[in-house]
């Protein structure tokens, strides 16, 4: 009965004993700077999402974002900044800071390859935007490739990816834009005084492309499966485009609503970007009333990316469902 205990007393002897001799190795373990495991690499984004839409396949194009003060004047110009914030604050979003995105969109239909608008090519490059020649590339594309390129409206940050070095950037491609867009801002007079700035972006990089234009009208065709639809306001002849492939249908509604929440939540409010504002309303709910009546999905230019959601009709306005798998399945 005595020896197990001693035995016992010896072992535990010997851990202290242990125990202790390690005490000044972990003094020193923790007096040495701390060294993370890996570099901190800063924000990441995706650069593209493909889907089916019937025998058809839609790629949304990340060609970037650039950060401003708003929502407000930019939206709900004719409100109350108190206002504009209070609805930002509701949807979870900062009330003095908001972002921009770019989305242009590919339609792969078996025969043609056809880009809707080209992004903002250099003049913000390098600010956070006029991505889209590198992101096509990850996107499995070419700039040659390109058959056909729609231009939903002459914004710069839709025709400013045109041209690169004074060459079209789509070398093959042929172009289709709406006939009144293009004769209200090709007449050389427009690149001087209040519309000079989108006006000489106009002569430099659309109207050297006139000779392989087509220049279509509401319900115009674009291609087998993709027809115009009229959504001006925004711009004079600003176009939304329905896209349909074996029944499957998407509504390509470009610059119709530039916010998820300001313009779409209050489709009425004035919009700084809107050329015609009780127009570009009035457009804004036709489109959303047709995507959400006929629960089709959408994708916008401006929406966050990767910009395909759903509408529904909420409190007089409407709400931005942004898509999940639906796409996929």
């Amino acid at each position: 009965m005595t020896d197990k205990p001693l035995e016992m007393t010896r072992r535990g002897a010997l851990m202290a004993a242990a125990g202790a001799a390690a005490v000044p190795l972990l003094g020193s373990a923790l007096t040495r700077p701390a060294e993370a495991a890996a570099p901190l690499l800063g924000s990441a984004r995706p650069t593209h999402y493909r889907f089916k839409l019937g025998a058809f396949e839609v790629t949304t194009i990340f060609d970037g974002a650039i950060q401003v003060d708003g929502p407000h004047p930019i939206f709900g110009q004719d409100q109350d900044a108190a206002a504009v914030q209070a609805l930002a604050a509701a949807n979870f979003l900062p009330e003095t800071r908001m972002e921009i995105g770019f989305t242009p969109v590919i339609v792969n239909t078996g025969s043609e390859l056809v880009l809707f608008d080209s992004g903002n090519g250099a003049m913000r490059r390098g600010k956070g935007a006029g991505l889209l020649r590198e992101t096509l590339a990850v996107a499995g594309y070419k700039p040659e490739q390109i058959d056909i390129v729609v231009l939903t409206h002459f914004h710069p940050d839709h025709i400013g990816g045109l041209m690169e070095d004074g060459a079209p950037a789509f070398p093959n491609a042929r172009y289709v834009t709406g006939q009144v867009e293009y004769d209200f801002w090709s007449p050389p007079e427009v690149a001087e005084g209040k519309l000079a700035r989108v006006g000489k972006l106009v002569q430099s990089n659309v109207v050297p492309l006139a000779e392989k234009m087509t220049f279509i009208k509401p319900d115009g065709e674009v291609a087998s499966g993709i027809r115009s639809v009229d959504a001006m306001g925004h711009t004079p002849g600003h176009l939304a485009f329905h896209i349909e492939s074996e029944g499957r249908r998407l509504l390509l509604w470009a610059d119709t609503t530039n916010h998820y929440v300001a313009s779409l939540q209050q489709p009425d409010w004035h919009v700084r970007f809107d050329m015609d504002k009780a127009k570009a309303s009035a457009a804004r709910r036709k489109v959303f009333d047709m995507v959400a009546t006929e629960k089709i999905p959408a994708t916008g230019y401006h929406m966050p990316f990767p910009s395909v959601g759903y509408v529904e009709k909420k409190d007089g306005g409407y709400r931005w469902v942004p898509a999940s798998y639906q796409l996929n399945l």
